[in-house]
C-alpha cells in the first residue's frame, strides 16, 4: 500500500485491506467526491479518475505539483525549508511561513507548513487562514516523507482534480463512486463548526440512491455509532442497501473501537454484492 504525503485527519489508509478488496474488481472511472489526502485513489486501480474535495488550497496543490517531477518537487520543499531554516525547534521560522501563505496562498508552501505542523495536520480558520500550530519536536520534512513526495506528482499526473460541492461532480455512467464525507456523530475540523450538517448527509443520500437508479455502483464509508451516539437517519437509509462492519480498532478480533467506554461501529455501506 502507498501511503499519501498528505497526513489527511480521517484518512483511510489503516482501513485500505479491509475496504479495497470490496471494491468491483474492474473500475473504468474512479469518482472519489470527498478524497482528502488521497489514500484510497492512490491505492484504487482505475482507468480514470475524477478527484473531488471541498478544501480549496488542498486542491490548488495537487494541481499546482501535476506538472512536477517527485524530484523537482522535493528540491523546491527542501529549499522553503532551508530559507526558513526550518526544523523541530524552530516555531519563529515556522510561523513567518505561515504568515506569508496566509498572505500569498502559494500551494507549495501550504505542504512545507503541513511537514512542521502539529502531527503533519491541516486546518483552516473561518477567514481560510491556515492555523495549525508547530508541531514542535514532532514534525519535520523526514526521510519518510521525502520518499513519499518523489513519487507523488507522478502517481496523480491524470487525475482530474475538481473543487465543488459533491453533487455537482459530473458522474459518467462507466463510473465507481467512493464518498468519505464528514461523519456525522464524530467531533473533527471539518464538522466542528457546522459545517456539515443532517441536510448534507441527506443530500448525499439522495445522490447515491439516483446513482444507484442509474445502475452507478457506489461505496459509502461512514459511522453508525460513536461516543455514545447513533446516526439514525444512516443507519435507516442504510438499511436498504449492504452495511459492512468495519474492523475499526485496527485489529482481528472485533471491529468495534472502544472509546470512552463506548463503542465506535465504521462501516462500508455499498449497492451491490462484490
Amino acid at each position: 500500500m502507498y501511503k499519501s504525503p498528505m497526513n489527511y485527519l480521517g484518512n483511510k489508509y489503516k482501513l485500505l485491506e479491509q475496504i479495497l478488496p470490496l471494491f468491483p474488481k474492474d473500475i473504468d472511472t474512479f469518482v472519489d467526491l470527498f478524497a482528502g489526502g488521497l489514500d484510497v485513489s492512490l491505492n484504487t486501480t482505475a482507468k480514470e479518475y475524477i478527484v473531488n474535495d471541498s478544501c480549496v488550497p488542498v486542491i490548488d496543490f495537487y494541481k499546482r505539483i501535476q506538472g512536477l517531477s517527485g524530484t523537482e518537487l522535493d528540491s523546491i520543499i527542501k529549499f522553503f525549508c532551508n530559507k526558513y531554516s526550518l526544523n523541530k525547534e524552530n516555531e519563529m521560522g515556522y510561523k513567518q511561513l505561515r504568515n506569508i501563505y496566509n498572505k500569498t496562498k502559494e500551494p507549495l508552501l501550504l505542504y512545507v507548513l503541513i511537514c512542521y505542523s502539529f502531527n503533519n495536520h491541516i486546518r483552516f480558520n473561518n477567514s481560510g487562514e491556515f492555523n495549525m500550530p508547530f508541531g514542535r519536536n514532532r514534525s519535520s520534512y523526514n526521510p519518510r516523507l521525502q520518499e513519499r513526495i518523489k513519487t507523488f506528482p507522478d502517481r496523480i499526473k491524470e487525475y482530474k482534480f475538481y473543487n465543488k460541492d459533491f453533487e455537482e461532480i459530473d458522474i459518467p455512467d462507466n463510473s465507481f463512486v467512493y464518498c468519505d464525507p464528514p461523519y456525522l456523530i464524530t467531533l473533527a475540523t471539518y464538522n466542528e463548526r457546522s459545517q456539515w450538517t443532517q441536510n448534507d448527509d441527506n443530500r448525499l443520500f439522495k445522490l447515491l440512491d439516483k446513482l444507484n437508479e442509474r445502475g452507478i455502483k457506489w461505496a459509502l464509508s461512514n459511522v453508525i455509532e460513536a461516543k455514545g451516539k447513533t446516526n439514525e437517519e444512516l443507519a435507516r437509509w442504510g438499511s436498504k442497501y449492504n452495511i459492512i462492519d468495519l474492523n475499526a480498532n485496527y485489529n482481528n478480533c472485533n471491529y468495534q473501537r472502544k472509546t470512552n467506554n463506548t463503542l465506535t461501529r465504521e462501516v462500508l455501506i455499498t449497492n451491490y454484492h462484490n
